[in-house]
């Protein structure tokens, strides 16, 4: 079966298998399973029904064709099957995103006696990665020691069984197999890295990174995208620019993770730099990076430069236009992304799950209730997609905020066909506060925090406290509080980022630590004072804990958005717009003083918070006070 190895290598065949076989012809020419029974009759008539090579040849095309079932009812007929055939069964089930069949198949294998060579055994150790397959996975590294060199002489085994122990979560015998490895290159650490990261593991991903003799392009860009997967995007960034420094050239994966940690710390500078080095190397804008520099530009605030990548996109699918109504949806523009919508629509092109929370989210937004209901109720007529719970959130949303909040209960317990979870219930309790409709909000409250098994998030408990305070029920809200301090649950603090010449500056609720603190602390009293002489008188019933007015003052005037607004006034050039992005939703005090502050310097500011984007200019802000 030496032909079989150099088909599965991708080498010449034999001078005697070159010759023109007809029946070889025959099946290279056929385009699916349909049209191979006449073709196997005809391998029967020949005689041809035991011949080892042809049948593995058979096998591997039955998996060409996407025709799993076929392969598995012809690998039967083999009398005496070696380790050829297993080889191209495990071989399609893997790369018919079946592992587990795969793993079953090498179960089988090795009950029958057939010891593995260094191509199966590779499959057969990727299937057990991907299938989480331990037990049978550490068989076959038994199996592979017991053979001895023939075996674990082969890089390619080495690589996989590293990637099965790293993707298990057996790190003592990833780190084994990897320092053991006779050659430790650029892919060997790449995939120690990949596994780590998985697994949420940083620092000793980063240690593999830095101890990697080789670095390569795949290398470096395994470790941008582990910080940016982890939540760690301001280092990701940093680590790409050192990866400049060390002229080392980015691929397309390499620019997309970039361009997504771009997209959540509002990096739009080095989002634009990104689009630049495509245009100045050439790169192709397919959907794929297309999709990424609208998603980027309009994270970043700026959906004209989003438009205009989405216009000169040669090729747009259906991710590509998600990214435009999902962008559209966040900065407000209600009616543009329904009509985009529609017009993906008219193109053809079937709607996804994404596409219809994106397009809902837009009809939220904008207040658009019948429209909205229109759409929701399309998802399973037209196209026969049943909701899911990002769909039934959206429903919610849209009828709490305008204020339909029975309707928004009823719709959740009367409606729903899952289980409602806390986002849900959280989004008609913000609702609640909002219109001030305190039975519900009580009733809401006693939901997401009165059981024992009630949902350990933060912004659940803190939101409930919230609505206990806004009416002036301070006991109830140090109730909520004492039971999450009880519970461990630890407040996500509210920060806010702002990019001034490329460099990502961050700040929380009365931050000094930054190098000028003094002269944004400065501005701050200066815009304060500026403010007042314009009318602002600060909202204090937003600061919902029982302390006197002075100090709810203070409270309100050091919010993270307002420092990171002043460093952009005194960072950037006069008439610069200022972009922050935030992690919370914007309180109602911020916004009024900031719709204030534009009319106050001129200055346009963009804010990005938890729920949508803000355009603020001249003493007016792009949500119309609905957010």
């Amino acid at each position: 079966m030496a032909v079989a190895a150099a088909v599965l290598t991708g080498g010449a065949l034999p001078t005697r298998h070159r010759r023109q076989d007809p029946i070889l012809e025959l099946l290279q020419r056929c385009r699916g399973a349909d049209g191979f029974p006449p073709i196997h009759a005809r391998i029967i008539k020949a005689g041809r029904h035991k011949d080892s090579f042809l049948l593995f040849k058979v096998l591997r095309l039955c998996h060409e064709w996407g025709s799993p079932d076929c392969a598995s009812t012809i690998f039967e007929t083999i009398e005496f099957p070696d380790v050829y055939h297993y080889t191209a069964i495990i071989a399609g089930k893997l790369a018919g995103g079946s592992p587990i069949e795969a793993v079953a198949w090498y179960s089988r294998m090795a009950a029958d006696g057939i010891s593995p060579d260094s191509f199966v055994a590779s499959y057969a150790l990727r299937a057990c990665a991907l299938a989480a397959a331990s037990a049978e996975g550490k068989q076959l590294h038994a199996q592979i020691l017991k053979q001895g060199s023939s075996l674990s002489s082969s890089r390619p085994v080495w690589m996989r069984l590293l990637e099965f122990y790293g993707k298990c979560g057996e790190f003592t015998s990833a780190r084994k197999v990897f320092d053991e490895m006779p050659d430790k290159d650029a892919v060997a650490s790449t995939i120690l890295i990949s596994c780590y990261v998985g697994f949420g593991m940083v620092e000793k991903a980063l240690a593999t990174f830095e101890d990697a003799m080789e670095k390569d392009t795949t290398c470096w860009t395994a470790m941008i995208d582990g910080l940016a997967r982890n939540g760690r995007m301001s280092e990701a960034l940093e680590l790409f620019r050192r990866m400049q420094r060390e002229e080392v050239r980015p691929n397309e994966v390499t620019l997309v993770c970039v361009l997504s940690a771009c997209s959540q710390l509002g990096a739009l500078e080095l989002g634009r730099w990104v689009h630049s080095y495509v245009g100045k190397y050439g790169i192709q804008l397919n959907v794929f990076l297309g999709s990424a520099l609208i998603d980027m530009y309009c994270r970043c605030g700026s959906l004209e430069d989003a438009r205009k990548v989405f216009a000169e996109m040669p090729h747009r699918d259906v991710v590509s236009y998600n990214a435009m109504i999902g962008g559209l949806a966040l900065h407000g523009r209600s009616s543009d992304a329904v009509v985009l919508f529609q017009a993906m629509e008219t193109r053809g092109l079937r709607p996804t799950a994404a596409t219809y929370v994106g397009v809902l989210n837009a009809c939220s937004h904008g207040g658009l209730v019948e429209l909205g209901f229109q759409i929701f109720e399309a998802m399973k007529r037209d196209h026969g997609m049943e909701p899911q719970i990002e769909h039934y959130g959206c429903m919610v949303d849209l009828l709490a905020r305008v204020g339909r909040l029975q309707e928004a209960y009823e719709f959740i317990t009367q409606r729903m066909k899952i289980e409602p979870d806390h986002v849900i219930w959280c989004s008609l309790l913000g609702a609640c506060k909002l219109h001030r409709d305190l039975p519900l909000g009580e009733k809401i409250a006693r939901i997401l925090t009165g059981g024992a098994d009630a949902a350990a998030d933060s912004g659940t408990y803190i939101l409930a406290a919230n609505v206990y305070a806004a009416f002036g029920k301070w006991e109830e809200s140090a109730r909520i509080r004492e039971k999450m301090r009880r519970r461990g649950v630890a407040k996500e603090p509210g920060c806010s980022a702002i990019e001034v010449g490329g460099e990502v500056h961050e700040f929380l609720l009365g931050d000094i630590r930054h190098r000028r603190r003094r002269e944004i602390y400065q501005k701050l009293a200066e815009l304060g004072e500026a403010l007042r002489l314009n009318g602002y008188s600060p909202a204090t019933e937003e600061v919902l804990q029982d302390v006197g007015e002075v100090e709810k003052k203070r409270a309100l005037e050091i919010h993270s958005e307002r420092l990171a607004i002043c460093y952009g006034l005194i960072s950037t050039e006069e008439g610069a717009t200022i972009r922050v992005v935030k992690n919370l939703r914007v309180c109602n005090d911020c916004h009024a003083m900031i719709k204030l502050v534009t009319k106050i310097t001129g200055r346009k500011i963009v804010v990005r918070d938890r729920n949508r984007f803000h355009h603020f200019e001249d003493g007016a802000c792009s949500c119309g006070d609905f957010w």
